[in-house]
């Protein structure tokens, strides 16, 4: 038996594009610690093995000294590392898997093909492809079948099952179910999926290691697992990010913004980067989300606050009146009537909010 880890998409020197210059550079600094952390972790469980899946880099022109840190990292690892290059990190000119140079428990696929690295020692043979470019249409998979040779086999691709476009290593189930590999450790979708079972094949995304924004949300981290003597194979998730992407819908129907969002979140926040989305009926003034986001920002790492809620429905009910008021309210509420979208109904209610301030002389901000 032996024990490893399978992960995927480090995807560092990421922009952040979304924070603050001076959170992105943190972002940045805190990535490229990630492997750091990892090396510990290998290292304190005991870990023989470890599988990265592809897009450890954010592109293939990162910087010399990120890919020297990561260099680094990997050489403190006491386990064997093996990496297949995704399409972000494609091996091609000035990449750094090219450049740095890798510590000698590291073996780098490096070609546009399946190939093998054999560990007689485990009884073991380790399977890899790299992307040369930023795209594959031609599945790795694709015709290989791992010799029955009574070893076990481990497949290492970043790609995709049954995709709609065969743009990034396309693998089909039928493939894998054929491949004779007992595990396949896949990298590219952000996600982190439970294992599945093609054949006699596992096979499993672990996630991105690190959130880089609200479209991947939640816990994210890496695959440990073992290898028994039979062939079997037993995964379970390790949690590792550092900070997480959170997104919390709270209804402030009948009470203060402020009180409806403070009773609503959880007590550890201070690390992590909130979308806090502000639902149910308010008042004609509405929510001054950008006021209750400066309120509040000291308790996140980052914080925005968007506010989708909408005028109560006895705010239009005055649309009746016979007033300049009333006349406003009711093309207004046509509008609002004819709207085909949720969009479309929160211009109207902003429109709406803005053109009763003005009539009132009140401030919106």
């Amino acid at each position: 038996m032996f024990r490893f880890i399978h992960a995927a998409d480090f995807h560092l020197d990421s922009a952040f594009g979304a924070l603050t210059a001076r959170q992105a550079a943190a972002r940045r600094r805190e990535s490229r610690e990630l492997a750091f952390r990892l090396a510990n972790y290998v290292n304190s469980r005991g870990i023989e093995l470890v599988l990265l899946a592809g897009d450890l880099f954010d592109s293939g022109s990162a910087f010399r000294e990120t890919g020297e840190q990561l260099a680094e990292a990997l050489g403190q690892m006491q386990a064997k590392i093996f990496i297949a290059p995704g399409n972000h990190d494609w091996i091609g000119p000035g990449s750094p898997w090219l450049t740095v140079k890798w510590p000698e428990n590291v073996h780098i696929f490096r070609e546009n093909a399946m190939t093998a690295v054999e560990l007689p020692a485990w009884n073991l043979t380790i399977h890899g492809a790299a992307f040369t470019g930023p795209e594959q249409a031609e599945g790795f998979l694709k015709g290989f079948a791992a010799p029955a040779d009574g070893r076990v086999h481990i497949g290492l691709l970043h790609g995709e099952i049954d995709p709609a476009e065969a743009r990034y290593d396309p693998i089909r189930k039928e493939e894998i179910a054929a491949s004779g590999l007992t595990y396949l450790a896949l990298g590219h979708i952000h996600k982190r999926t439970e294992p599945l079972t093609f054949g006699g094949t596992v096979c499993a995304w672990p996630g991105c290691m690190e959130g880089r924004g609200f479209d991947e949300l939640g816990e994210k981290g890496f695959y440990e697992g073992t290898v028994d003597d039979a062939g079997g194979v037993s995964l379970a998730f390790a949690p590792f990010a550092r900070r997480r992407y959170e997104t919390l819908e709270v209804d402030v129907t009948g009470q203060p913004p402020r009180t409806a969002v403070e009773a609503a979140l959880p007590a550890d926040t201070a690390q992590h980067l909130y979308r806090i989305i502000l639902t149910g009926e308010t008042g004609e003034g509405g929510v001054d989300a950008k006021a209750l986001e400066e309120a509040l920002a000291d308790r996140f790492y980052a914080l925005e606050v968007r506010d989708h809620t909408r005028m109560a429905e006895d705010i239009w009910a005055r649309a009746e009146e016979d007033s300049l008021r009333g006349l406003f309210l009711r093309e207004l509420r046509t509008k609002w009537n004819a709207a085909k979208t949720e969009e479309e109904r929160e211009t109207v209610t902003r429109a709406a909010r803005f053109g009763l301030a003005a009539l009132d002389h009140r401030d919106l901000g």
